[in-house]
């Protein structure tokens, strides 16, 4: 289209400048897995120092032996769950739905079978003797590995919404922001597990 000398040209519209950087979701996310982590790193030192001579016997004596070895087997539930939900994050970024949907619901399945034999084992100590009220032997237990039983119930339970969502085809390669907020935090408890056993279980 030509233009009249003196008449000003049409200018283009403006194009919706892209947001450079992190998403807030995503930033969010890390600052509550930074806040999260710093309650956990808090409570295994208050248990050194426990353990360091303010306590004369650590464990108790008197005290129930924590089960080693299904813990461990327990554990590597956990860490297969991990992998798991890497898969689900693989499907959702490759638009694979029904893949995503598989993933996601063999993660839960996974966080369930460990929640189960760790409420399993729970009960167990308990009838032995060991509880919160115990000594504080006990007392630190039940917090700290408590508090981790707590973290994946509730994460179990956000991919379990995820899962549901999912099998009605709402996530896509473009928009799949919960599925990266479940895969970081579930990445958190999966991996924080194994420092907590070797910790609180083994040392």
């Amino acid at each position: 289209m030509t233009h009249k000398a003196g008449q000003p040209t049409a200018q283009p519209a403006d194009k919706p400048e892209t947001q450079p950087g992190m998403p807030m979701e995503i930033l969010g996310m890390y600052l509550f897995i930074a806040s999260e982590l710093i309650i956990f790193i808090t409570l295994l030192f208050i248990l050194f120092w426990l353990r360091s001579g303010l306590v004369a016997d650590w464990p108790p004596p008197d005290q129930p032996r924590l089960p080693l070895g299904i813990t461990g087997v327990n554990t590597l539930f956990l860490l297969v769950s991990g992998y798991t939900m890497h898969r689900a994050y693989r499907a959702v970024k490759q638009n694979a739905s029904a893949q995503l949907t598989r993933w996601l619901m063999a993660t839960c399945v996974l966080g369930v079978v460990f929640l189960t034999v760790q409420g399993f084992e729970w009960i167990r100590l308990i009838r032995f003797g060991l509880s919160m009220t115990s000594s504080l032997y006990g007392a630190m237990f039940y917090t700290i590995i408590g508090l981790h039983a707590i973290h994946v119930l509730v994460t179990v339970l956000v991919l379990l919404y995820l899962w549901v969502r999912s099998s009605s085809g709402a996530y896509t390669s473009e928009r799949h922001i919960g599925v990266v907020l479940g895969y970081m935090f579930w990445l958190f408890v999966v991996l924080i597990w194994p420092v907590l056993y070797v910790l609180v279980y083994l040392v």
